[in-house]
């Protein structure tokens, strides 16, 4: 049986369920009999036949049974001169249209967002959240609903973008828009300012302000706690015919009537918490985008909408969320900017054995000073099992492929490395310029866990120094010199050695450039200053990486952790860094059941972020306990009784000066 047919075989078993139901087949049998049911629904053949005792299962083909039931069911009712047009609802208790009638007040401030000067009218639902003023409100919508005419800034707030004409884009809230509204009955309130627009890495949710006279709609109460499952609650907003969307199955069920107010019972499926998202079965399509989710039992808006599966589910942002929004906490920000590759040509792949490594120290840990010892990071059994060994590791250096000023641990299973660590000495940094790449197998571990230059020859892989080139050319002995010594070129070139590359997506590309900055930034500083510094750096290795390359799972994250003595040079200072499109803060996220994995998280465009020490060791499994009292940004947050210790702690970075150091 092919998936479709088993998807219809599914719905069809589910509405047949429902029609179990004596009051729901009550209703839709005398709707039909009175001739309520459009015919797009129930053609004339069909009702002679059910008129005649044939049963609805055994008339109605699966799309037209399953829109029988969801509309009779779960009907997204009407809204007429600021009314709720009532339906049976035999789904429901007793009592709930008494319930509907209690919070039908709350119609009048939920509005459309339309757009000005873009080819899109409108983009979704908003409802007003709060009063600053007498003659301000602040609206609460969807991210995705803002980001059609708007982008992010550094402060968190928005601000319009422009059409390809140039042309300002402006966004309004019409709070009418109803089945049988005419031009003029509503007057839309234009948005004065964007006050936030949610990062990628956070719930789906964006603050819109408008300004106009006394008697603006009023805010809707927000409930005291989260919904529970079960619960009675209501959507209203503006479903729009949505293309993604069987077309027959919309036009049947909402008769045709698009894109104006709605109000849709159903109850929660399933209650926010332990990692669940907050769900709900009101009917619903695209612009709903931003409606509120409302309990009719408590009269409180327990959530906003963000996204669902027509006809099966639908999620929203719990309360929680949008009360921490409103009491001003906010995530930091970030940008990105164009991209510069740099792509020198290269020569034929080559070799070294053994010997030629000889007198290779390797990175030093001691490097900082013998009372600033910055090690490697300590692995569980499992990992090192992983690992390649050299054929001249030592004793006290196990897994360790050591070149000049550096190190490599290699993942024997991935053909890549696990981590490298880097010395790097501003004050006797020697300047190479850089010639044609020649790349190296190292014979001191197999030839056949080691890449060459054929992996990297599909044009999405990209070969990315996990030690840059730059970093460990510095001698000592060179100091006032600009004659590149021997020890600063054979550092030069250990970094041309395939074991200290890493497979690279090429769209990690796209938020290389504050990555490939910091690196710069971080040697720039250190030679500015003359100060030495330790530097690790690996890929983030996962089960579901994609495979780009046969047998070869292309990592989606790399991190990276900086040491350096402190202002004084009698402490440590180490701060973590994540080149990601924010996988590993989700699963943080996820992993301490944090509601923002399930509200709206999206996995954006790659851009750096500032990460606790704690947190990276806590993602990787790695014990960076050594580093993790140095850390400022995580130091900085542990007295905050405001901050749940559950919260991954990260900064989106769109510039060196937000870093916390």
């Amino acid at each position: 049986m092919s998936n479709g047919t088993q998807d219809e075989a599914v719905r069809r078993a589910q509405a047949e369920e429902r029609l179990q139901n004596p009051a729901l087949r009550a209703v839709i049998a005398e709707a039909i009999a009175a001739g309520e049911v459009p015919p797009v629904l129930v053609s004339e053949q069909d009702a002679e036949r059910l008129d005649k005792g044939d049963d609805l299962e055994s008339v109605l083909r699966t799309d037209e049974l399953e829109a029988i039931v969801r509309r009779f069911g779960r009907p997204p009712l009407l809204v007429e001169d600021n009314a709720v047009v009532m339906q049976p609802l035999p789904e429901f208790a007793a009592g709930t249209d008494v319930l509907i009638k209690g919070v039908e007040s709350y119609v009048k401030s939920v509005g459309r967002v339309e757009f000005v000067n873009h080819d899109m009218e409108w983009g979704g639902t908003g409802w007003v959240i709060d009063e600053p003023t007498s003659t301000s409100r602040i609206v609460a919508t969807n991210r995705h609903v803002a980001k059609l005419v708007a982008a992010r800034v550094a402060d968190g707030s928005g601000v319009f973008l422009r059409s390809p004409a140039g042309i300002l884009y402006k966004a309004r809230i019409d709070f009418k828009e109803e089945v049988h509204s005419n031009p003029g009955d509503a007057t839309p309130i234009l948005v004065t300012k964007i006050i936030y627009l949610a990062d990628d890495a956070s719930p789906d949710l964006a603050l819109l302000r408008i300004e106009g006279e006394p008697g603006l709609p009023s805010a809707l109460p927000l409930a005291d706690e989260e919904a529970e499952q079960d619960q009675r609650v209501a959507l209203i907003g503006y479903p729009a015919y949505d293309s993604r969307n069987d077309k027959d199955d919309q036009a049947r069920y909402f008769q045709g009537v698009f894109n104006v107010k709605r109000f849709a019972p159903g109850f929660v499926m399933q209650a926010l918490g332990g990692g669940q998202a907050l769900s709900h079965d009101c009917t619903s399509l695209g612009g709903n985008s931003g409606s509120p989710l409302i309990s009719l039992e408590n009269k409180g808006v327990v959530g906003l909408h963000f996204s669902g599966q027509y006809g099966v589910q639908n999620n929203a942002v719990g309360v929680g969320t949008l009360r921490r929004l409103l009491a001003g906490e906010r995530p930091m920000s970030r940008a990105r900017g164009p991209v510069v590759v740099e792509a020198p040509t290269e020569a034929v792949d080559g070799s070294h054995g053994p010997e030629f490594f000889a007198g290779r120290e390797g990175y030093d840990p001691a490097f900082l000073g013998k009372k600033l010892p910055a090690p490697w990071p300590v692995l569980d059994a499992a990992t090192e099992a992983t690992l390649a060994e050299p054929t001249d590791q030592l004793p006290d250096r196990p897994f360790e492929l050591r070149y000049t000023h550096f190190g490599v641990k290699y993942r024997a299973d991935r053909k890549q490395p696990l981590m490298t660590a880097v010395n790097i000495d501003g004050e006797h940094t020697v300047r190479i310029k850089r010639t044609q790449d020649k790349w190296f197998a190292d014979k001191r571990i197999a030839a056949d866990i080691q890449l060459t230059q054929a992996d990297y020859s599909d044009p999405q892989i990209d070969r990315g120094h996990m030690v840059r080139r730059e970093d460990p050319n510095w001698d000592v002995a060179a100091a006032g010199s600009n004659d590149a010594t021997q020890l600063a070129k054979d550092a030069n070139a250990d970094t041309f050695h395939y074991v200290n590359a890493a497979l690279q997506h090429s769209q990690l590309n796209q938020g290389k450039q504050l990555w490939q900055g910091l690196e710069n930034y971080i040697l720039d500083s250190a030679r500015t200053k003359g100060f030495k510094t330790c530097v690790f750096t690996g890929p983030v290795f996962r089960a579901d990486d994609p495979e780009l390359v046969e047998g070869l799972p292309v990592p989606r994250e790399f991190w990276k952790l900086v040491v350096m003595p402190a202002s004084g040079g009698k402490k440590l200072h180490a701060t973590a860094y994540l080149l990601s499109q924010g996988d590993m803060i989700r699963d943080l996220l996820e992993k301490r059941s944090r509601v923002e994995a399930v509200e709206g998280f999206v996995l954006g465009p790659y851009r750096t972020f500032q990460i606790a020490i704690a947190d990276l060791a806590d993602a990787t499994g790695y014990d960076l306990s050594a580093y993790i009292p140095a850390d400022p940004l995580g130091q900085a947050r542990i007295g905050d009784e405001a901050v749940d210790s559950r919260e991954p702690v990260f900064v989106p970075l769109d510039s060196f000066e937000q870093i916390v150091a």
